[in-house]
């Protein structure tokens, strides 16, 4: 089985849940205010004439528009996310050769009794005197 060795972009992940609701929310209000805006406009512009059945349209259609767009939103579009899974090592370990077989370790040994007591022990002190 042959893995792609490119690295995995944070970029190539699609918006998150709470970023493309916000996009939908914007997008409908604004479709929403738009129609508001139609509406306002057939009811106050006057004469009567073309313009008032282009504004009626818009405030007639533009809520079903509002609507299947806020709830198509970023789902319609297919995305390809790219698996992190699929990358086994990094390519730089390849290109650095082989792993070296026993890793460096670094070991610290304390002894319980610090300074104190092996001084004790050897020097008679000024106790003893």
């Amino acid at each position: 089985m042959k893995h792609s060795r490119r690295t995995p972009s944070v970029t190539s992940l699609p918006p998150s849940p709470q970023d493309e609701a916000t996009h939908r929310v914007r997008r409908y209000a604004l479709t929403m205010g738009i129609r508001t805006a139609c509406f306002l406009l057939m009811a106050l512009v006057q004469p009567i004439g073309w313009w008032t059945f282009v504004f009626a349209a818009g405030a007639i259609f533009l809520p079903y528009i509002a609507v299947v767009s806020a709830n198509a939103g970023a789902d319609s579009t297919p995305s390809v996310v790219e698996s992190p899974q699929l990358e086994l090592e990094s390519p730089d370990a390849a290109a650095d050769g082989p792993e070296p077989t026993t890793p460096d370790v670094i070991t610290i040994h304390e002894d319980r009794g610090g300074p104190q007591a092996d001084r004790g022990a050897h020097d008679d002190g000024p106790e003893a005197r």
